[in-house]
């Protein structure tokens, strides 16, 4: 399975994204507004330029207190992303995502965003898929 079919399979492609300079108190109202645990850093709403996640978030507030609220994301985001491409093997994403301990991904095309997934939305697609080979497999010993 692929990427752009992990993305077909969402109920929305949006990605939530916020500007460098949006400070943490309003990036933490944000993630709970919307139930979501990360959002990526872009200036321009195309170019991911981090990702900042709860975890990020509550890492900070137990260094250095409220304080760190109205730092702006850029501070705490991690700038090295790992991203992937809509042809991407899920199986592969899914190693990447264990591997480094991360659990959402950019979907990047020609320097630009146009999806995000997360370790579940793999795991949800890789469990239908496996489903779908089950039933087939049992249709065949049956006969059917």
């Amino acid at each position: 399975m692929q990427v752009h079919h992990i993305l077909k399979s969402k109920a929305t492609d949006a990605v939530v994204s916020v500007k460098s300079d949006t400070a943490i108190a309003e990036v933490a109202k944000i993630l709970a507004e919307k139930r979501i645990g990360t959002v990526v850093i872009s200036d321009d709403g195309e170019k991911a330029l981090g990702i900042l996640s709860e975890r990020d978030i509550v890492r900070e507030l137990s260094r250095q207190g409220a304080g760190c609220l109205s730092e702006p994301a850029k501070a705490y985001m991690t700038s090295e992303l790992v991203t992937c491409a809509r042809n991407d093997d899920a199986d592969h994403i899914l190693a990447q995502m264990t591997e480094g301990r991360f659990r959402h991904m950019p979907v990047v095309e020609e320097g630009k965003m146009v999806g995000l997934i997360t370790i579940g939305d793999v795991v949800k697609a890789r469990l239908t898929e496996l489903a779908m080979e089950k039933s087939a497999l049992e249709g065949m010993i049956m006969g059917h």
